[in-house]
């Protein structure tokens, strides 16, 4: 290949890596085509909440780091549920359906809260088991963030202040 043909295909060369890398970062994943069950026994589901930014917490009663954040995920949640955010609180499939409910009872959890007791919910979001782990949905239903451990809420909160307006 002589020079000249070559110093002409490097701009197109890294114009499409370029376009190609962009289409990439731009095309995030979508929420799984889910329906939580809460342990008041009604029924959410991953279409209906479009339109809101939605946080989906895993989390278990026997999980120190879980019950640490449940006050502050509570606090934004009051802060920023009007304005349209949800959190969706899924109980894993190994924690005693009773502690999830007295938990949730005791505690007078503000969100919807269930227990995946089969693991469907879990493995539908890639297989969740460690806790907590957390999935936000912009208003499209498209993943911003996942987080394994515990939840940075500065930054949750310039995301909800951002997307909500707030």
């Amino acid at each position: 290949m002589n020079a000249t043909l070559k110093k002409s295909l490097l701009p197109i060369i890294i114009i499409t890596l370029l376009v190609f890398l962009g289409l990439q970062l731009n095309n995030k994943p979508n929420a799984p085509d889910v329906t939580f069950t809460t342990i008041d026994g009604n029924k959410i589901s991953m279409g209906a909440l479009k339109g809101k930014i939605v946080l989906i917490n895993f989390w278990a009663t026997d999980c120190p780091g879980c019950i640490q954040e449940m006050p502050q995920l509570v606090n934004t949640y009051n802060q920023y549920s009007k304005k349209g955010f949800e959190i969706i609180a899924v109980a894993m499939p190994y924690d005693p359906p009773a502690q999830v409910l007295n938990y949730t009872k005791q505690k007078a959890l503000p969100f919807p809260v269930m227990h995946d007791g089969f693991g469907e919910v879990t493995n539908k979001f890639g297989g969740v088991n460690l806790t907590p782990t957390t999935f936000i949905y912009d208003k499209q239903g498209h993943l911003v963030r996942r987080t394994i451990g515990d939840l940075d809420f500065n930054a949750l909160q310039q995301l909800l202040k951002k997307e909500l307006g707030a």
